[in-house]
């Protein structure tokens, strides 16, 4: 049994609809399983009141904005990610620091988390990376317009992102990746440290069937995450029109957490439905035709891909998301493709009966139960 302290910015109790807190939390309990493990996070306020009370859970509320633009400008000057800024805590980083040396082993969780790691604590250090970021962050700076600010914010994140994961290669004495492709990415030199642990599911329940009637289209995912925002207002103004020329009933369904301004923004569209955060995706999955992931910033592996597949739902994805899945999913070339493969799930049934298949047995090679025992060779 190991002593095991592990960081994380964001509630891993907060049941937000997000992949790395539901991972976060997976892990968590994973661990604890045969180890000794204390938590500390930080938190919203309106999160606090999920948190579950034990002696070994340690959080903190986020800093004010005021705060966290002044870190994220501090950390700027020092040629480090704004998002560290962004996700600090005075407080955390000292408790941290004072705490540290108590433990055998400190699991962080996500890039941001790691500015928590003490200089001089002793024992083993486990990043849990995910993806290559500053990848992700360059892609959104290719994919926003001109005149907007962001794309700029973006550029300069992805270079300091950068600079950072050369580093936390040098620092870490593992680190855990979501893609094999990611992992030929990183250099030679740090091959060793790299453990390929992927992304899973823990349900497994096919409650998709073929109609003719099928008129929804399913997108699930966190649209404060911007590569989702990008791929939803895509799909609603480009292709969503074009289908209704042919399918009068057709629908797009969004599942995730949303802001205010976009969700009244998506409101004038009738064939657009918002469903915010929903716990039981079994109605939403019936009289579905496909589940959606045409994101054309990606890397890793979308977790939204396995949530469609667990429930048997054939998987129409951008070239970007596809890469991880072989032939399970139906990629497209362009947005012409797009619509013809919708079309063909929609009117075939045995095309789409066929992805259907394909998508249980993908997803049995990638159950949580299974997964999960990679974190045993990690710890």
């Amino acid at each position: 049994m190991k002593k095991i302290l592990f960081i994380t910015t964001r509630n891993p109790y907060s049941g937000r609809y997000s992949g790395d807190v539901i991972r976060a939390f997976k892990i968590i309990n994973f661990l604890k399983k045969k180890n000794k493990v204390d938590i500390i996070f930080l938190s919203k306020k309106d999160e606090v009141k999920k948190i579950k009370k034990d002696k070994g859970s340690y959080f903190f509320i986020y800093p004010n904005l005021f705060l966290k633009i002044l870190y994220c400008v501090f950390n700027l000057f020092r040629i480090k990610p704004m998002q560290f800024g962004f996700f600090f805590s005075k407080n955390m980083f000292n408790l941290i620091k004072k705490k540290a040396n108590n433990y055998d082993l400190l699991f962080f969780h996500q890039i941001r988390s790691s500015q928590y790691l003490p200089k001089n604590f002793k024992g083993k250090v486990v990043l849990e990376m995910g993806d290559l970021y500053s990848e992700n962050y360059f892609q959104t700076f290719k994919n926003l317009s001109y005149i907007n600010f962001f794309k700029y914010i973006y550029l300069i994140e992805s270079l300091l992102v950068k600079k950072i994961e050369r580093k936390l290669f040098s620092y870490f004495n593992k680190i855990i990746l979501f893609s094999k492709s990611e992992i030929k990415k990183v250099s030679k030199k740090f091959r060793k440290k790299i453990h390929y642990i992927g992304e899973s599911t823990e349900l497994i329940n096919k409650k998709y069937l073929y109609s003719k009637k099928n008129y929804k289209i399913l997108f699930i995912g966190n649209l404060g995450y911007v590569p989702n925002i990008l791929a939803c207002k895509d799909f609603i103004k480009n292709i969503l029109p074009k289908i209704k020329n042919d399918i009068p009933e057709i629908q797009f369904h969004i599942i995730g957490n949303i802001n205010r301004i976009d969700k009244f923004l998506f409101s004038f569209y009738k064939n657009v439905k918002i469903l915010g955060p929903q716990k039981k995706l079994e109605k939403h999955v019936k009289g579905s035709i496909c589940g959606m992931a045409n994101l054309k910033i990606a890397t890793g592996v979308q977790g939204k891909i396995l949530t469609y597949m667990s429930y048997g739902l054939p998987v129409i994805c951008s070239k970007r998301t596809s890469k991880n899945f072989n032939n399970d999913v139906l990629s497209y070339s362009n947005d012409n493709d797009l619509i013809n493969k919708i079309y063909n799930l929609k009117n075939n049934k045995k095309f789409s009966e066929k992805f259907s298949k394909k998508s249980l047995a993908c997803i049995r090679k990638l159950s949580w139960s299974k997964i999960s025992l990679g974190y045993l060779k990690v710890i």
